[in-house]
């Protein structure tokens, strides 16, 4: 409905803007494009083309128009919630390009443009620090990859506190998601991997060992399609690498048909300058390792939950599902029993957006946070590759997922090991299906 209205608006608008002075390029369209466009419309980025100039942005006006009427760009999926990274246009802005596109898109004086965005080597951030893979990893022409993990050794010899992290592909064609991950020392985590070396869990678990998070093991950067860099500054926060850690990449390749490939991808990181009095942790949220998706079920429900074992804020969340997924909710149930849900939303495979929350969410020891989601499963999914089957948790597409990626802020005094702890419904064994709201422990 809000999309809707959105439109309504905006064809209303842009009558308005069209009776006057068609809007053009450089005073209108270029301020919009700038603050909301370019971050992912630029060369090297994953976008499909650059919108920087009028000359590259001139062949596309009509189908700018169309993408911004329907809310396909930018592209933004919740539908409850207050974030402060809301992609969405005004309807104000959206009649802006819609009447540019329909009054022959003319480029106007150059005098008019602002001063351009300007990037500093790709980086949406002006890391510090920057690691990366030490070789390669060579991607076949076609096939399935299995999840890939690398080791990479980096000599830190002192503490450090990261205040903002950007995971990037050396190749946007091949990497459709990763994560870079902090192993601290004292983890077994990867202890006996070759460092540079790329190991699966399916055929060489004996090298990678558990990620276990009791071990410290905490995610630095991510990359999907559309997330940018990952600010972890929120009232004075602030991530934790301790002397001596490692960095694990985490990589999920896709092979592209068009003949061999290679990657590498590298992480930057921008330092505190003092230590900071809250300490910013990623954490997988609630999960359901334990799902099952009957076959051709077209609105099948996955519940999972986790407790929060100390005083914290929430300040970030990240859904995740693979190619079935429909809808996801994120629902916290406060220990006087009051339930609030603080993320809805639509769920799109090619674009796993994460959702800065607007202001920190308190959630007191004892929080519940439950994740509910639907996948289709059916027929009538053009993404579904396998109707027929019955679906448990597994790390490729095939698989499905369904867990809340959290970032959560607590006194940087407080062990990380101890801040969560799986419960409810997921700690059910695996039916045939769910587990659903109906098993959700009423207390």
């Amino acid at each position: 409905m809000r999309v809707l209205r959105g439109i309504l608006m905006s064809a209303a608008c842009a009558a308005i803007v069209s009776a006057a002075e068609a809007p053009t390029f450089y005073k209108d369209v270029l301020p919009i494009l700038q603050n909301n466009c370019q971050g992912c419309h630029r060369l090297g980025e994953v976008a499909p083309m650059s919108l920087m100039t009028y000359g590259e942005t001139r062949p596309y006006a009509k189908a700018i128009k169309n993408a911004v009427a329907t809310g396909k760009m930018p592209p933004w999926f919740a539908t409850e919630g207050h974030f402060k990274n809301d992609k969405r246009l005004s309807p104000e802005q959206i009649a802006t390009l819609t009447a540019w596109a329909d009054n022959g898109a003319t480029e106007g004086n150059e005098k008019d443009a602002p001063a351009a965005r300007t990037f500093t080597s790709g980086w949406n951030i002006q890391p510090d620090v920057v690691v990366e893979m030490p070789k390669a990893f060579q991607l076949p022409t076609k096939g399935t990859i299995n999840y890939k993990f690398v080791l990479v050794k980096t000599n830190f010899d002192h503490d450090m506190w990261v205040t903002a992290a950007e995971m990037r592909p050396g190749n946007n064609e091949v990497l459709h998601h990763g994560k870079v991950w902090v192993r601290p020392p004292g983890s077994h985590w990867m202890e006996n991997a070759v460092p540079g070396e790329a190991y699966e869990n399916e055929t060489q678990r004996q090298f990678i060992g558990s990620n276990r998070g009791d071990e410290g093991n905490d995610i630095l950067g991510k990359f999907n399609p559309g997330l940018g860099a990952q600010n972890f500054e929120i009232e004075g926060a602030a991530k934790f690498i301790p002397k001596g850690s490692d960095l694990v990449f985490e990589l999920h390749y896709t092979t592209t048909g068009k003949g061999p490939a290679e990657d590498a991808s590298k992480v930057g990181f921008v330092l505190a300058k003092n230590p900071p009095q809250r300490r910013y942790f990623f954490n997988a949220g609630p999960t359901a390792l334990n799902l099952a998706i009957p076959p051709r079920d077209g609105n099948a429900e996955v519940v999972s939950e986790i407790t929060v074992m100390e005083d914290m804020k929430l300040v970030y969340a990240q859904p995740h599902m693979h190619l079935r997924g429909k809808d996801f909710e994120l629902r916290l149930i406060y220990p006087s029993g009051e339930s609030e849900a603080v993320l809805k939303g639509k769920w799109d495979f090619e674009w796993q957006q994460g959702y800065e929350f607007a202001k920190p969410i308190v959630m007191p020891k004892g929080t519940r946070m439950v994740a509910v989601t639907h996948f289709d499963n059916s027929a009538n999914n053009r993404f579904n590759p396998d109707p027929a089957a019955k679906v448990i948790w597994g790390p490729q597409n095939w698989d499905e997922m369904s867990n809340v990626f959290i970032g959560v802020t607590f006194d940087a005094k407080i062990d990380p090991d101890t801040v969560f702890r799986r419960s409810g419904v997921s700690m059910l064994p695996r039916g045939d299906s769910g587990p659903t709201l109906a098993a959700l422990p009423a207390r």
